[in-house]
C-alpha cells in the first residue's frame, strides 16, 4: 500500500480504469507471486530474524519469477516490502530489527509482472503471542473477508467500507482513517480511494463494475484510531501504542461477483505447490 495516504488525494479526481481480461491475467500472476512471498515470509518470520533479511528474502522470490518489486523506489521508499511490527500501523522500513517472541509483524508485499501490479498484506505473530494480539489479528482478517464479500456489480464502494468498519468496530477496535486502500493494476495507486470507513454521503460512492480492480486492505488498531507518522517520512504507528494489524488482498470485480488474486496458499499444500504453480503459469 505504500504511499496510500487520503490526505495526498491519490485516485480521488482520476477516472477509474477498468481491466481487460489479458490485464486481469497479468494482475492474477503477479498476485500469485505476492502471495508466495507472504508465504514465504510468514514461515520466516521467527524469533531472531532481522527484518532486513525477510526484506532480502522477498525480493528474491520476486524476481526469481521474472518480476520486480513495486514498492522499491516507490515514491522513494528505501526497500522491496513493508514489515511493521506490533504498533506499527503500516509502511515500515525493513533493517537490523531482529524480531522477539510475542512480537506481531505486518508484511505488506508489491510486484510488478509483465507491467500489471498485484498488492498484499499479513499480519502474522512471531512465536506465541497474547490472546488479545491473536483476537486482533483474527478480526482484522474477518474485517477483510466483510470487506471483499461486498465487493460485486451493483454494490458500492462504501459498502466495502461499511462492512469492514461495522465487523471491525462491534468487536471495540477502531479503524484507520488516515490510510486507505485504493485501485491498483496498471499503477499502484488508481482510483477509487477504497476506505475502511463509510465517510461522506455512501450514494455518491463509486459503483462497483466489471473490470474494476481494488486494492481491499483493513488496518485495525486495538486502541484508538489515530496514527502518528515517524522521522523517517513513512513509519505509521498507533499514536497510543496499541497493537495494529493490517490485512489486505487485490480483487478484481467480475460479472458475477469478484476474484481474489492474491489468495495464499498456507493451509492449501504450502510454499512449494504454489512456487510449482506460479513456474507453471496456474492459478493459488
Amino acid at each position: 500500500m505504500i504511499g496510500g495516504k487520503r490526505t495526498r488525494g491519490r485516485g480521488r479526481s482520476r477516472r477509474i480504469a477498468l481491466k481487460s481480461e489479458d490485464e486481469i491475467a497479468r494482475m492474477r500472476r503477479a498476485g500469485q507471486i505476492v502471495a508466495l512471498v507472504l508465504d514465504r515470509l510468514a514461515a520466516a518470520a521467527r524469533p531472531g530474524t532481522t527484518t532486513g533479511e525477510l526484506d532480502r528474502l522477498a525480493e528474491g522470490v520476486i524476481r526469481s519469477f521474472g518480476a520486480a518489486p513495486t514498492f522499491y523506489g516507490l515514491y522513494g521508499y528505501p526497500a522491496n516490502i513493508c514489515a511493521s511490527l506490533n504498533e506499527e500501523v503500516v509502511h515500515g522500513i525493513p533493517g537490523d530489527r531482529a524480531l522477539r517472541e510475542g512480537d506481531i509483524i505486518s508484511f505488506d508485499v508489491g510486484a510488478t509482472f509483465d507491467g500489471m501490479i498485484a498488492d498484499a498484506a499479513v499480519t502474522v505473530a512471531v512465536g506465541e503471542v497474547s490472546r488479545d494480539a491473536g483476537r486482533l489479528m483474527r478480526v482484522t482478517r474477518e474485517s477483510l473477508e466483510h470487506g471483499i464479500a461486498q465487493a460485486r456489480p451493483g454494490r458500492r464502494v462504501a459498502d466495502i467500507s461499511a462492512a469492514i468498519q461495522k465487523h471491525a468496530e462491534s468487536h471495540g477496535y477502531s479503524v484507520v482513517r488516515k490510510l486507505v486502500g485504493h485501485g491498483v493494476g496498471n499503477a499502484m495507486h488508481e482510483a477509487p480511494h477504497v476506505p475502511n470507513f463509510v465517510e461522506g454521503d455512501a450514494e455518491g460512492s463509486p459503483e462497483l463494475v466489471a473490470g474494476m480492480t481494488l486494492a481491499i486492505e483493513p488496518m485495525i488498531n486495538q486502541g484508538s484510531w489515530q496514527v502518528a507518522q515517524d522521522d523517517d517520512g513513512w513509519t505509521y504507528r498507533t499514536r497510543d501504542g496499541s497493537l495494529s494489524a493490517h490485512f489486505e488482498h487485490t480483487i478484481a470485480i467480475t460479472e458475477e461477483g469478484c476474484e481474489v488474486l492474491t489468495v495464499r496458499a498456507a493451509g492449501r499444500g504450502g510454499g512449494e505447490r504454489a512456487a510449482a504453480r506460479v513456474e507453471a503459469g496456474g492459478q493459488l
